[in-house]
């Protein structure tokens, strides 16, 4: 199937600029089959300032960032880039309802990890508004979709397990690690209902994968081990002292009967004082097993021509652009929340 077209470049607004807003915001500028109209700004010390500035564009583009959310749904846009790393309901809710069409990267794979009522108001506001509302990344999302791909060459499939493995050391959210465990007591009895809740997005993609299989799940559980640092780590953006949370192994599993048919986790360190119970793979391990069985490892890696330190600036584009991507494809859909078992595969374009 062709990527959706459309006769005229789509007129988009980007919602946030920060790790990942910022390379989506980047990527809507390149792309000649979209529009930037609008930028909305978290923080006010980007209110005002231009879109080039915010992302690294070469050029002014004359789109300044606001946080005035009623000047932005007045544009009317196409489409709105939504990247904050949680969803603010009221202001999906107003954006949907405009019908205004959401991809975004928010901690979103089917919104089944909301209250129910929050839920409820997004599929009613995609109603009202005609709109449709699609979460992806890089995991959960591309590596769902490598999982179901794979999952097409087996006579039968016993169980995916789908496990980011990687040193978290240079992303730079100390809210987020936090809510994963990082710098927490390892024996708080709290905490791993704490990552549950946190990384239930993670739970969300399994149950879309089994879906996406004929599969009905009976039950969802969650697991974690939690590696202690051997020693004090101060990263800046979060300090993790001795003795404090430094790894995190987990996997949210979705259960057909007694079998465990899909695994969705991460394998996450942070900082050199650790040794995580599974060596890390420095990529997405996605293993199929059945008949026969599949293992592959996807590793983003920096282009020749790349001039930043670390592998998350790489990595922030590769969870964005899976949402970014899929623009064209949510503005052709009909309303509703769409699912990565929805929709063709989300290609990226050359220009």
């Amino acid at each position: 199937m062709t990527p959706p077209r459309s006769d005229r470049p789509l007129r988009v607004v980007q919602w946030t600029t920060g790790n990942i807003g910022s390379r989506s915001l980047h990527a809507i500028l390149a792309r000649p089959d979209l529009e930037l109209v609008g930028v909305y700004a978290h923080g006010q010390d980007k209110v005002g300032k231009d879109a080039a500035e915010l992302c690294g564009w070469p050029a002014p583009t004359g789109i300044l960032a606001t946080d005035d959310i009623e000047e932005l749904i007045a544009l009317r846009p196409d489409a709105c880039a939504y990247n904050p790393i949680w969803p603010d309901i009221d202001h999906l809710e107003s954006v949907l309802r405009a019908g205004i069409n959401v991809v975004t990267t928010c901690t979103w794979i089917n919104g089944r990890r909301q209250d129910p009522a929050d839920l409820e108001r997004i599929e009613k506001a995609c109603v009202d508004g005609g709109s449709t509302i699609y979460g992806s990344g890089a995991h959960p999302g591309i590596t769902n979709l490598v999982g179901i791909v794979l999952s097409g060459g087996c006579e039968r499939v016993d169980e995916i397990r789908i496990t980011e493995s990687v040193d978290c050391s240079s992303y730079e959210s100390g809210g987020t690690m936090a809510d994963m465990g990082f710098g927490q007591d390892p024996g708080s009895p709290a905490l791993a209902e704490h990552v549950r809740r946190a990384s239930e997005v993670f739970a969300e993609s399994a149950a879309v994968m089994a879906d996406a299989m004929g599969a009905e799940l009976d039950r969802l559980t969650f697991d974690v081990e939690f590696t202690p640092a051997t020693a004090d780590c101060d990263l800046g953006f979060i300090q993790i002292p001795e003795g404090s949370v430094a790894g995190v192994y987990g996997y949210h599993r979705g259960w057909v009967g007694d079998r465990n048919l899909i695994s969705v986790g991460f394998n996450w360190t942070m900082g050199p004082h650790v040794v995580p119970p599974k060596p890390l793979a420095h990529g997405h391990v996605v293993q199929v097993f059945g008949r026969p069985n599949f293992r592959t490892v996807l590793q983003c890696l920096p282009p020749k021509d790349w001039d930043e330190e670390g592998f998350m600036g790489p990595g922030m584009i590769y969870t964005a652009m899976p949402a970014t991507n899929a623009i064209p494809y949510a503005v052709a859909a009909g309303p509703g929340i769409l699912t990565l078992a929805d929709i063709p595969p989300v290609t990226g374009r050359h220009f």
